[in-house]
Parts: structure tokens; C-alpha cells; sequence
């Protein structure tokens, strides 16, 4: 929201973007930031180290909701 209350377009909708905040991974996947650092720690969330920084590359929050989706579906 800006100072106006105006809804803008947040940094998880830019479809040019390759690698995600662990915020803005938490954001698309609807959970708070906690939970996404857990998924990250038990290695069912993609991520890579840049520098100091913890990065989620764009597609892993779709590929680990499509392998949750699978997992689903087979048990």
C-alpha cells in the first residue's frame, strides 16, 4: 500500500524477477515467513545462498506446491 492506502503491485508479481526474498517466497505461497524458512531448512523449499542472503529462485514456490500437489494425489 502506498501512503494513500492505494493497493500497488507488489515485488512478488514481477514476472521478471529470478530470485525471490524469503519474504516474498512467503507471500506467494500464502504462509509466513517462519514456515517458508522451515520448508528451506528441511530441503522441501529451493534456495540458494547469495552472499550473506538466502534467495528462492522464482519457480521453486510453484514447483514445491506442484510436488505437494503430487504427493497428494499418490497417497
Amino acid at each position: 500500500m502506498d501512503e494513500y492506502g492505494t493497493l500497488t503491485p507488489s515485488a512478488t508479481d514481477d514476472p521478471t524477477l529470478v530470485l525471490l526474498t524469503v519474504e516474498e517466497a512467503a507471500r506467494r505461497l500464502r504462509i509466513g515467513r517462519t514456515t517458508c524458512f522451515a520448508l528451506i531448512r528441511a530441503g522441501e523449499l529451493e534456495s540458494i545462498p547469495v552472499g550473506r542472503l538466502r534467495r528462492v529462485p522464482a519457480d521453486a514456490p510453484a514447483a514445491y506446491v506442484a510436488r505437494r500437489r503430487a504427493q497428494q494425489r499418490s497417497a
